[in-house]
């Protein structure tokens, strides 16, 4: 069953690092601290190889979690769009 409008991975993210900052985590991560910044304000997803880095770091949580998560992310947000264009479309011809 497909969940309603979950969250983007890096609000999650957010809650594991808590108060660490962006700069020491990325660090850790060994990602350049724009790439994590990205995540976290949902401006780019998180990949296999973020998702294993993830883990890694991460106490109880698989890179699967991670990718899982986005996956549910972009599927939700590709029906929702999907959607939008239906109605566009019918409004279109209904006006015409």
């Amino acid at each position: 069953m497909a969940m309603h409008n979950p969250a983007h991975p890096g609000e999650v993210l957010r809650d594991y690092i808590g108060e660490t900052d962006v700069t020491s985590f990325a660090e850790r991560l060994k990602v350049a601290r724009t790439t994590l910044s990205r995540i976290l304000n949902g401006h780019a997803g998180i990949s296999a190889a973020m998702a294993i880095r993830l883990a890694r770091i991460l106490p109880n949580t698989s890179p699967e979690f991670w990718l899982k998560m986005q996956m549910n992310y972009d599927l939700w947000q590709a029906r929702r769009g999907m959607k939008l264009m239906a109605r566009r479309v019918v409004r279109s011809t209904q006006v015409a």
